[in-house]
């Protein structure tokens, strides 16, 4: 198990929380834990009456559960935010925070395998639940699989030759540790570009495994039923795939497509955007390097 002081700063805390626009009696919920960061700043701003609902799917983060009587820390996957929040008696919430994405303990940890800094096995899951891990996705995909895993997940253009060439090197041996998979693809990780190529392929694994996308949808479209009127959505994205569904969500109030026009020729959406989009500033990114991707933004339910 691991303790608080490994889990870094939460990013973008202060604009994240404000954005909830807090109502001491309310009750909240902060569906990526992690380190606590987010949670303790909500509690901070509740009255006795409060309360906040977090969910965290990775078995590390129940360590920092915060002995606070208007806590509930709940060791599920988001998706299921709505199931288990009827479960603890809850229909309706004012707020939700969502900071997406790895968090840093689990890039930290090497065994965990998120990280192009170390060697690891390929493993990449968020919850050790899951049976879907990297080795998988990496040693029983099919070619056309990992192509799209690798186009769509990775937005990586060489997305048939990196599947090509992993497929012809397991046909020799399996594909083990993060190391062999980097020594396999070593022809297209030029040193100029080496960390961000390497990076997007990890990302593209890592969403596959995750279900990443998928789930995000199901916590969007469930949020959106489970806010009250005037509730308000604080999310945190930290690649343009998250952030394109998180923003047209919030503007259309769908995925794909158009919202359908009233008889007068007027939209009918369910949020209103709040504010401008939100990115860190240069000290932040300067005490937490993780925050440089980081878009944060800020709906009420109309």
């Amino acid at each position: 198990m691991t303790t608080t002081m490994e889990y870094h700063n939460p990013v973008l805390l202060h604009p994240t929380v404000d954005g909830l626009n807090i109502k001491p009696d309310g009750i909240y919920v902060d569906v990526t834990f992690g380190g606590g960061g987010h949670s303790k700043e909500i509690l901070k701003r509740l009255g006795p009456n409060g309360k906040l609902f977090a969910f965290d799917q990775d078995e590390d983060a129940l360590a920092n559960a915060l002995p606070d009587e208007r806590f509930t820390l709940i060791n599920e996957n988001f998706r299921f935010i709505k199931r288990f929040l009827r479960f603890h008696g809850v229909k309706a919430v004012d707020g939700i925070l969502a900071d997406l994405g790895v968090s840093s303990h689990q890039f930290d940890v090497p065994e965990r395998g998120f990280s192009t800094r170390f060697d690891a096995e390929l493993d990449m899951r968020m919850s050790q639940k899951n049976d879907l891990n990297a080795y998988r996705v990496v040693n029983e995909y099919e070619e056309q699989d990992l192509r799209r895993v690798f186009f769509d997940y990775g937005e990586l253009k060489n997305a048939p030759a990196l599947a090509r060439t992993i497929v012809e090197a397991r046909r020799e041996y399996p594909i083990k540790t993060t190391d062999e998979l980097k020594e396999v693809l070593k022809i297209y990780l030029p040193e100029k570009v080496r960390n961000k190529i390497l990076a997007q392929i990890y990302q593209a694994i890592r969403i596959e495994v995750n279900q990443e996308m998928d789930v995000l949808k199901e916590f969007i479209e469930q949020s959106l039923e489970i806010l009250k009127p005037g509730g308000r959505f604080s999310v945190i994205s930290y690649h343009s795939l998250e952030d394109r569904l998180v923003k047209r969500f919030i503007k259309n109030g769908m995925f794909e497509g158009e919202p359908e026009r009233d008889f007068f020729g007027n939209y009918s959406v369910p949020f209103k955007t709040i504010g401008k989009l939100i990115v860190p500033d240069d000290e932040e990114i300067k005490i937490n390097n993780r925050a440089r991707s980081a878009k944060l933004r800020i709906a009420e339910k109309i």
